[in-house]
């Protein structure tokens, strides 16, 4: 990684020269509390010492009583995790410096003199222990003797986050056979979180802020850990193990702004090291979050593989700011008198964001975007360049590529859309082939970019109209969807995504044989052969259609927006597939089993795919009460997956405190249908992880696609 930019801070000089002469803080003679164990004239006598001005530290968000899943909650998970290693670590290592000398000398005498160390310093450790505790109550106003912020130190990067930073501590103390008198001046290590680093690195690095997290979380015995937040500026030695061994990250990073932006983090990385660590990143998430124990939690199968690792996003919401103040309320009349940056978020903490967590960055290209969406990007920034007086507020721009596809041989079935034979495609979603659609979303003809192939030739342009319709293909199926809405961003491993999914949703053939089918295989198993498939959270119906021949009931999708139901019905019938193999229906999710399905729950898997923040409790407790055979969970956000996943298995939805209710009553229990209604006992369900496994949908950066597959046991 080169160096980025180490122009000093305003009032560092002064700081950086007080730090030269004391080792740390600008205090004389070291901090007060220092001065005072050491006998300091100053600060001893009948006076109390006085206090240094109270340190501003920036508080953490205040935990939920739910785990959201927040960059913030795994940072933390991640932080205590080290803490926790190294101080185990540091135990060993002490261990052995104290048991060195014993297994050296033979002497009795050597023994016994240095038993008799060993008990002065447990003597002397009880009353540093002592002391700790009458300084317990200042302690809480003045934290750790830390380098003030603009002050540069050296680190040693000793992890990676899930989230994607490095996870340091300072090389002064990063000494594991430290003296006794180093390991009683220190209370606890500090972490300091530093982006665009890896484990095995030393970094020269800018102190940026200090966090300080609420003493204490509800439901937990001990506080978070408070952690410190740093600026790579240097390299000093690149890790060995990760970075090319050549030293020069430029023979992998392709991004001009990587180190500036905060869009990826891995660039740096080889891309087998990438899926490594995103395997890892799904190990943790269970091992944090799902509050299952070890047992419970199989091993994570390795990493899908991206066919593309750059030129793969088919989506790209770059943005700019407004004119100075135009945040603020009913601010209006200002306009942009200068063509604003345009482009994305600068990393928090770093140079690029001139120190602050909110900075826009101007990026011109981007080489993990599609070569239309680049070159869209290039088309947007020159119309900002041309009307920006016209602007009294910022703006996202929308780049969604799109495409046209036409196959060689008309006679070839795939030729999908060409026609409407059924009349059901009233929605107003574009067909392939459409070019009407793609002229109305205002992208010329020179942005098209032409793919050639043995079957068919693919036209992919740039829409940036969020009400324009986009179309997308995945294998033999044809999808539309509304520009600004969601669908999956990473069209290469699509693919792959719904194969495995089809694979999953049948259960596994427990024993050897020639079984072809679910029906079959049930039958050897002795097991109710599965007949339905539900597609919670559909959306436009990626699975519901891609997977509508598995089973022979066909499958039903389900989604909350009426536009994503219509668009679903639409991308139906452009698939040539009947309403009795493939149908939508437009209902809370958190409803769906209590008021529209009566599939029988041993004939029947469900797929789910929420949005990042996971499944709601209200819809947990109707699955559960539900009960299929099978689950199969995809998620954008594997920390709230392992959360629901853990309930799933647990067969209970803690919410926080007071928050589970008894399971909604199944059809034949009390409130019930049919004529043994009131009759049957109320059954628990218990699931089990058949398997993990990550996608990695966005290489470079530091997210993955979870799919968990869960299988019911028993009911109990």
């Amino acid at each position: 990684m080169s160096a980025l930019d180490t122009t000093a801070a305003p009032g560092q000089e002064a700081t950086a020269a007080a730090t030269e002469a004391n080792g740390k803080r600008p205090f004389p003679g070291g901090s007060p509390r220092r001065q005072q164990q050491n006998g300091d004239p100053a600060s001893r006598g009948g006076n109390r010492r006085q206090k240094p001005p109270k340190k501003k530290f920036k508080g953490g968000r205040k935990p939920n009583a739910v785990t959201e899943g927040t960059s913030e909650e795994v940072l933390l998970a991640d932080i205590q995790d080290l803490l926790s290693a190294l101080k185990i670590k540091q135990e060993n290592a002490t261990a052995v410096a104290l048991s060195e000398p014993v297994l050296m000398r033979n002497s009795h005498a050597d023994v016994k003199a240095l038993a008799g160390k060993h008990a002065a310093e447990a003597d002397a450790d009880r009353k540093q222990r002592q002391q700790d505790e009458e300084l317990a109550q200042e302690e809480e106003e003045e934290e750790e003797d830390l380098p003030e912020p603009g002050t540069e130190i050296e680190l040693d990067v000793v992890d990676l986050s899930s989230t994607g930073e490095g996870l340091a501590v300072q090389r002064t103390e990063y000494s594991l056979l430290e003296s006794e008198a180093q390991k009683r001046g220190r209370r606890r290590r500090r972490i300091y979180v530093v982006s665009f680093a890896v484990p095995g690195d030393i970094v020269r690095a800018r102190v940026y802020r200090h966090l300080s997290q609420p003493r204490s979380v509800p439901g937990e015995t001990a506080p978070p850990p408070t952690y410190s937040v740093a600026d790579v500026l240097e390299v000093v030695r690149p890790s060995p193990e990760l970075r090319d061994p050549s030293g020069d990250d430029s023979r992998r990073v392709r991004c001009p702004y990587f180190g500036r932006c905060s869009g990826c983090q891995y660039q740096m990385l080889d891309y087998a090291e990438q899926l490594r660590i995103k395997r890892r990143v799904v190990a943790r998430a269970y091992r944090h979050f799902s509050q299952l124990p070890p047992e419970s939690v199989p091993p994570v199968q390795d990493t899908v593989p991206s066919p593309l690792q750059y030129g793969y996003r088919t989506k790209l919401t770059p943005h700019f700011d407004g004119p100075p103040g135009f945040r603020r309320k009913n601010k209006v009349g200002a306009t942009l008198t200068a063509v604003p940056d345009i482009g994305f978020m600068a990393k928090a903490g770093t140079a690029a964001a001139g120190g602050g967590a909110r900075t826009t960055l101007d990026i011109e290209q981007c080489p993990i975007g599609t070569p239309a969406v680049v070159a869209g990007l290039a088309r947007e920034r020159a119309r900002v360049a041309r009307d920006y007086a016209t602007y009294q507020r910022g703006a996202t721009i929308l780049l969604r590529e799109s495409t046209e596809r036409r196959y060689k041989s008309r006679n070839d079935d795939d030729n999908k859309g060409d026609d409407d034979d059924d009349g059901n495609n009233n929605t107003g979603a574009a067909k392939p082939g459409a070019s009407d659609e793609v002229a109305a979303a205002g992208a010329p003809s020179s942005d098209a970019v032409v793919v050639d192939t043995d079957a068919y030739t693919d036209t992919k342009t740039c829409i940036t109209d969020n009400n324009a319709t986009s179309t997308e293909y995945v294998d033999d199926y044809v999808f539309t969807n509304p520009a600004g809405s969601f669908f999956q961003n990473n069209n290469s491993i699509l693919p792959a995504l719904t194969a495995y999914v089809r694979q999953n949703v049948v259960r596994p053939v427990r024993t050897a044989t020639k079984a072809t089918t679910e029906e079959e295989a049930a039958d050897e198993d002795g097991r109710t052969p599965l007949r339905y498939l539900v597609d919670a959270y559909c959306g436009s119906g990626l699975f519901t259609i891609a997977l509508a021949s598995t089973l022979p009931g066909g499958s039903i999708g389900i989604d909350i927006a009426e536009q994503s139901i219509a668009y679903a019905r639409a991308n139906a019938a452009l698939n040539h597939l009947p309403s009795e193999r493939c149908r939508f229906v437009a209902a809370d999710a958190a409803q769906l089993f209590a008021g529209v399905l009566t599939y029988d729950a041993d004939e029947t898997v469900v797929v789910l795919d929420p949005p990042r923040k996971g499944c709601d409790a209200p819809f947990l407790r109707q699955l559960l009460a539900f009960a299929p055979a099978r689950i199969v969970y995809v998620s954008c956000n594997v920390h709230t997956q392992a959360r629901d996943v853990g309930m799933l298995v647990r067969g209970e939805v803690n919410w926080g405190p007071g928050t589970n209710p008894p399971l909604p009553p199944q059809n034949g229990e009390d409130g019930g249908q049919g004529d043994d209604a009131g009759k049957a006992e109320k059954r628990t369900p218990r699931y089990e992880i058949e398997s993990l496994r990550g996608f990695d949908f966005f290489p470079q950066t530091a997210h993955v696609e979870s799919i968990a597959v869960l299988n019911r046991v028993d009911l109990v």
